[in-house]
């Protein structure tokens, strides 16, 4: 499993990355990614949608099952990560690198967990 110092965890298996300004970015973990399989689908939101911490922004299809997407923060969308509609399995590839969405306006946010605390909260969960 890949982890990151420079991004956030939640418990949702989504990460958070600071990008300055008020922006964050969000994508899913690589733990999730491994879980769910090869993924074939991303049903992506669109720019402007409110997202609300812990609920679903979007949802993934693998070979295995579809999964809901949480936002770990309430804000505005302001970029959405078009290159995935066309090439879902770069979240397979590297899921770091694949955001998912941009968010803007952040009101809240979980309480998020180191890259150490992450990794035990995954084991457990494996």
């Amino acid at each position: 499993m890949e982890l990151r110092d420079n991004v956030k965890y939640a418990k949702t298996h989504e990460w958070v990355k600071e990008l300055g300004d008020g922006v964050v970015e969000i994508g899913i973990t690589d733990f999730a990614q491994d879980a769910l399989g090869d993924i074939v689908f991303i049903n992506l939101p669109e720019v402007d949608d409110e997202v609300v911490m812990e609920t679903p922004f979007c949802d993934v299809e693998s070979v295995k099952a579809v999964s809901d997407v949480y936002s770990p923060v309430t804000g505005v969308i302001c970029q959405v990560n078009e290159e995935l509609a066309d090439n879902p399995a770069l979240i397979n590839e590297s899921a770091f690198d694949a955001w998912i969405i941009r968010v803007k306006d952040v009101k809240e946010h979980e309480d998020f967990l180191s890259a150490e605390e992450y990794e035990t909260f995954a084991n457990e969960e494996a």
